[in-house]
């Protein structure tokens, strides 16, 4: 009984082989294959067709490799730590991160006051061959929105700095940096406009530089690079109406308002911020027509800072208490319509004319005294602290 047992399994195994093995693969019962042949080897060979040489970059996209290539050795990637209290009034740490390119071989790295603000548990600068340096602060400028750090390391690779006056709508400019932590990032665009913007602490920002190329959350404080490679700007701002993410407009501060400020960052570990020395109030037609103005234009002074630049070359302020709506403001002063040959309608542009100097400058003060125009020769002081 178990002998016959025996044959009957051989039997039916040596069956299942014979069919599995000779019989066509789509006999099977009405339009069903007996088997499923989807991924049986059909026998065909596979043909590719391959190039026969490398891809050949055009001119300018060998030009963005090579710029890549030059420029990526001198952006860091940046870290700060902060210690902030939870829920619970407990410390933890918490990390911010950004970007920064090298100015010098003696490790000096610029990037924006935003990216290390509040920097209390350290500052570390990662190079782009990975290797990690604690950084130091040798200056701030928070109303430019610029830090100057240093670090040391060995075989450094400094940017090269170009102008930013001259610069046209329509250039073509690459921005290299960290976006959201994603290191080595280069991205391209053009400049799409040259306007005065205000920060995210309102304070202006002359001639920042728009441009589409992308510019997202770890932009901040690398480099904006023209076709040779040169840095005219540091990435600083994007407008996205609420998305922290790029909308292709985005904004950098121009690197000659960064060159202005290096020298005293380096000398004291602040700006020497050159001021006028003044309180003042913008004028517009009609407040000119009310008060009887010689011009409908201009910066008039309420009040001169004793001490100040605009005291000691004999401006004046006003002498007369009145209201603009429940604002009080003093009348009878000066109203300045130039420095130095450029006209002058808002403490703006005064501004503008003061990122252009230094304390200690001198410069030419176009004033309406009554009805009488005089010029001023005027030694810029330093602005202080609690001066509006």
């Amino acid at each position: 009984m178990k002998l016959r047992r025996f044959f009957l399994i051989i039997v039916l195994v040596g069956g299942f082989w014979y069919l599995t093995s000779h019989l066509p693969s789509n006999l099977g019962l009405g339009n069903f294959p007996l088997f499923n042949t989807s991924y049986a080897h059909s026998g065909a060979p596979l043909v590719l067709t391959e190039a026969e040489a490398a891809p050949v970059c055009d001119a300018q996209e060998q030009d963005s490799i090579d710029i890549y290539k030059r420029v990526l050795p001198s952006v860091v990637n940046i870290t700060s730590t902060m210690l902030v209290f939870d829920f619970f009034y407990g410390t933890v740490p918490q990390q911010g991160q950004g970007s920064g390119f090298i100015l010098d071989k003696a490790g000096h790295v610029l990037t924006n006051y935003h990216v290390i603000q509040g920097a209390n548990r350290g500052i570390e600068v990662m190079l782009s061959n990975k290797r990690r340096y604690q950084a130091h602060v040798v200056g701030m400028d928070k109303v430019h929105d610029l830090a100057l750090l240093q670090i040391e390391a060995p075989n450094l690779e400094p940017v090269t700095l170009a102008s930013s006056s001259n610069l046209q709508v329509g250039q073509r400019v690459y921005a290299i940096g960290n976006p959201f932590g994603l290191s080595g990032t280069m991205t391209q665009g053009i400049i799409s406009s040259i306007r005065s913007i205000r920060n995210e602490d309102s304070a202006p920002i002359e001639d920042a530089i728009q441009t589409d190329a992308a510019i997202n959350p770890g932009n901040s404080g690398g480099p904006l690079l023209n076709s040779s490679g040169q840095v005219i700007g540091i990435n600083t701002m994007i407008a996205s109406n609420g998305a922290d993410q790029s909308s292709g407009i985005g904004f950098a501060i121009p690197i000659n308002t960064a060159k202005a400020v290096l020298a005293d960052l380096t000398r004291y570990g602040r700006v020497r911020r050159p001021s006028v020395g003044i309180v003042s109030y913008a004028i517009g037609p009609d407040l000119a027509s009310q008060m009887g103005l010689a011009a409908d234009y201009g910066v008039l002074i309420e009040k001169v800072i004793p001490g100040g630049a605009a005291e000691r070359a004999g401006l004046h302020g006003g002498n007369q208490e009145a209201y603009l709506g429940n604002m009080p403001i003093m009348l009878g002063g000066d109203l300045i319509v130039g420095i130095d040959g450029q006209q002058v309608t808002d403490p703006q542009d005064i501004s503008a004319i003061m990122d252009k100097h230094q304390a200690g400058d001198q410069v030419s003060v176009t004033v309406l005294r009554g009805q009488r125009k005089e010029t001023f020769k005027l030694i810029l002081g330093e602005a202080r602290e609690s001066e509006s």
